[in-house]
């Protein structure tokens, strides 16, 4: 068992699974692009001033500018800016749910496309995560709300996160520093957003209040920083198995929810939470039999 691995896929779907309920207590007082804008540009000035200034990092150089756009088109602007206007449309629960479609999404585009070849303890740990949320999510899905709409910008934004994790794993970076990659793609998918920022900006639906200011500093650092951070790290070591930590983010999900929203929490998600366990081990460890 490599319990640096676990230590930090634990972290990351404890943190990652934390945006859906911060993003949707930021909606009760700002516009989705306004809650977005704020987050990225913030996250990514910050991240990159650190890796120029104090780090002493390198800046991207010829066809890594080309990169870092397209990854932060497809990481950012897509996947997190429709995530945003589909939190609108459906509840927390949900919507840190919907990150558990990732890892299915990034195996089967990573077998159709590039003939990735996924071992027996994969599919093994595949079945017993996507049972486990499943289950935890039940009870949920019954008391829940949700419409057509927001599920359907929900499963674009699902897609483009898992292209980009593909991409992300697949570009040759170099030597680029990974909180230069993290701080550039934040800020330019930042970027990206800001035309449909100011086009349907309305200044009487924002209040810049508590919720807004502690919904936008939790998603900077906690989230846009530690998180993708730890992300980026496990995705570096082996992408399929990277994704198999999203499966822990709904139920996670589910108890932060539960905690700042009300939302009903069960001995299904208990349940829930000894599958995907179960899952995660059966992907983690070495000494499973291979196929």
């Amino acid at each position: 068992m490599n319990w640096k691995v676990i230590s930090a896929g634990l972290l990351f779907a404890l943190l990652w699974s934390s945006a859906a309920a911060a993003t949707k207590i930021g909606l009760q007082s700002a516009q989705p692009f306004v809650i977005a804008v704020a987050r990225f540009f913030l996250a990514g000035t910050g991240m990159l001033l650190f890796t120029h200034l104090v780090l002493r990092k390198r800046l991207p150089k010829q066809k890594e500018w080309l990169f870092l756009a397209v990854y932060g088109l497809l990481n950012i602007s897509i996947y997190l800016g429709v995530y945003v206007i589909a939190m609108q449309e459906v509840s927390a629960g949900l919507g840190s749910m919907a990150v558990a479609v990732n890892p299915v999404l990034i195996s089967i585009i990573s077998v159709l496309l590039f003939n990735h070849k996924m071992e027996l303890k994969h599919w093994l740990s595949l079945l017993f995560c996507a049972v486990g949320v499943v289950i935890a999510a039940w009870p949920l899905l019954q008391n829940s709300y949700a419409t057509v709409t927001g599920l359907l910008l929900m499963l674009i934004s699902m897609l483009a996160y898992s292209a980009g994790a593909i991409y992300f794993a697949r570009t040759k970076w170099n030597d680029l520093h990974i909180l230069t990659i993290n701080g550039w793609q934040t800020l330019l998918g930042g970027l990206f957003l800001l035309p449909f920022l100011l086009f349907t900006y309305k200044p009487e639906l924002n209040h810049f209040d508590l919720k807004f200011f502690a919904s936008v500093l939790w998603l900077v650092v906690p989230v846009s920083v530690a998180a993708v951070q730890l992300w980026l790290w496990l995705l570096k070591r082996n992408a399929v198995t990277a994704s198999y930590w999203l499966f822990l983010c709904p139920v996670f999900g589910f108890m932060i929810a539960a905690i700042s929203l009300r939302e009903p929490i069960s001995l299904y998600t208990f349940i829930g939470v000894l599958l995907v366990s179960v899952g995660l081990y059966i992907a983690q460890n070495k000494r499973t039999v291979k196929s």
